[in-house]
């Protein structure tokens, strides 16, 4: 099924991102009809996953916009705690966030979206590990496989992957409440 044709999907990279964290929510957009770019932070052409897999970027956070894209999937593993890093990978989710885009984290992905600022207030989980910095910031945190609160999409981690991105692609696909 087509139901994301026309939906552009940023999806974020960075050293040492959980392999199937990034490749089954590619693979899933894409299936499903969107325009799925690899967005980086500007550090390397191509990166390495936790389990080995690579990943080529397409173009560098800084060259892009939140117009650019109707949502950005951030996934888990140690490169979130690089890509907070980068002012322009905070950018672009904050904007795609406030332009009534999609943000999706699963995992460690919560510490973009802290770093970001767009956690306060909203029901969010992720892998328990950093429950207590979500809270710290904000956010209504729970133990369960996906929440959507409003464009935030959260899941805990590689075993919530299905439910993810059906989630993911109901918001989009203007399916989900």
């Amino acid at each position: 099924m087509r139901e994301l044709e026309n939906k552009r999907i940023a999806v974020l990279a960075e050293a040492l991102f959980e392999d199937l964290e990034l490749w089954y929510p590619l693979i899933r957009m894409q299936e499903a009809g969107a325009d799925v770019t690899v967005v980086g932070t500007g550090s390397a052409e191509r990166y390495h996953g936790k389990h080995g897999l690579t990943v080529k970027v397409d173009v560098a956070a800084y060259d892009v916009t939140a117009t650019d894209f109707d949502a950005v999937i951030v996934p888990g593993g140690y490169a979130p705690d690089k890509l907070r890093r980068y002012p322009a990978v905070l950018a672009l989710v904050r904007d795609v966030f406030e332009n009534d885009g999609v943000v999706a984290m699963i995992c460690h992905a919560g510490w973009v979206a802290i770093s970001a600022g767009i956690v306060e207030n909203k029901d969010v989980t992720s892998v328990s590990a950093i429950k207590d910095d979500l809270i710290n910031a904000g956010a209504q945190w729970a133990d369960q496989s996906v929440i959507k609160d409003g464009g935030l999409v959260s899941s805990r981690g590689p075993d919530d992957l299905p439910v993810f991105c059906a989630t993911i692609i109901a918001t989009l696909a203007g399916h989900a409440d």
